[in-house]
């Protein structure tokens, strides 16, 4: 695999994909005809369930092609991160597949079936307040304890690119060509690497977010990056800024960010529990929710859609949010 760095390109994506498919799973395609008939514009949903990649969700994409691009001495020095779940146990993951060593900076706010999914993985945690200036000085002395390569959970080429294969696979498996796709956004490594992948395809691309995390769509009304967000949302995968490198690839070749409501996500969580049986987290249901919302079906957009499930790790021993909504009520 390449030592350098790869422009940010279609043609790159497609380069990642051939060196991790052989490493990954080719997660499933979904659809139900009850979920799309309910749309306004009845547009045919195609999800794709990357709540079944390795690690239970799409950072094992970025994670993977990370890994493959590191030298020989610089697996034997081990890898480290910070993240608030999916990104700490993917990486866990592929560096355990990979024989080296995985440090984690966690928030202490983190979800704890994500937590005991790095344990389980033999990486090393660390924990910190729930806020990115925390994150990042904690990594800075993890990192300078034990001299491992970082590699960042959403702000770096590589991610892009790895997590970008999850359009290409999908465009692969749906039988007819997609008029759109909506992709969440936290970080924006799979909403960036997602335009990427849809470059000349003619394919329209949306990122959803959290009214109580919506950096990135006031970043792009504003014309610039917001460096900070103070997250107040149950989607805990979707409450990070805007990556620095993501940002202008979003505003570039993203049609529009969605946002919507705690309630629009719940909801949303629930019918895919309920209609598709299959589970996914609130970050997942984010994409689906804004498919749904009054500001996505005035587009007009005619024809299928593709929805980008980003992970289904879910803490099972919590209520799920319905039944706390039910209780509120």
């Amino acid at each position: 695999m390449p030592q350098d760095l790869l422009p940010l390109s279609r043609q790159s994506v497609e380069l990642a994909f051939d060196a991790i498919k052989s490493q990954i799973h080719r997660t499933p395609i979904f659809t139900s005809s009850s979920l799309s008939d309910g749309l306004p514009n009845k547009n045919v949903l195609y999800f794709k369930a990357e709540n079944l990649q390795k690690g239970g969700a799409f950072k094992f994409r970025g994670a993977t092609y990370n890994l493959g691009c590191l030298s020989e001495s610089e697996l034997e020095k081990g890898v480290c991160t910070h993240s608030s779940g999916n990104h700490a146990g993917a990486l866990a993951l592929a560096a355990k597949l990979k024989g080296t060593k995985c440090y984690v900076v966690m928030p202490s706010n983190s979800a704890q079936p994500k937590v005991d999914a790095v344990r389980s993985y033999d990486a090393e945690i660390t924990f910190c307040e729930p806020n990115a200036p925390a994150r990042a000085a904690t990594l800075a002395q993890v990192q300078a304890r034990t001299g491992a390569i970082f590699i960042p959970p959403y702000d770096a080429v590589n991610t892009i690119l790895g997590q970008g294969t999850a359009l290409l696979e999908l465009l692969e498996q749906v039988p007819e060509l997609l008029a759109a796709v909506i992709a969440p956004v936290g970080g924006g490594g799979l909403l960036a690497g997602t335009a990427l992948a849809a470059e000349g395809t003619g394919i329209r691309v949306f990122g959803a977010e959290p009214a109580g995390a919506d950096d990135c769509a006031q970043g792009l009304k504003e014309g610039k990056r917001r460096q900070e967000v103070d997250p107040h949302t149950i989607a805990d995968g979707l409450r990070t800024p805007v990556g620095a490198l993501n940002f202008p690839i979003i505003q570039e070749k993203v049609e529009k960010v969605i946002v919507v409501s705690e309630e629009e996500i719940i909801e949303a969580m629930r019918l895919i529990w309920e209609r598709m049986k299959i589970i996914v987290e609130p970050s997942s249901a984010t994409a689906f929710a804004a498919a749904r919302s009054n500001e996505f079906q005035k587009l007009g957009i005619k024809g299928p859609i593709g929805i980008i499930i980003s992970g289904g790790n879910v803490d099972l021993s919590k209520p799920l949010p319905w039944v706390n909504t039910a209780n509120a009520e």
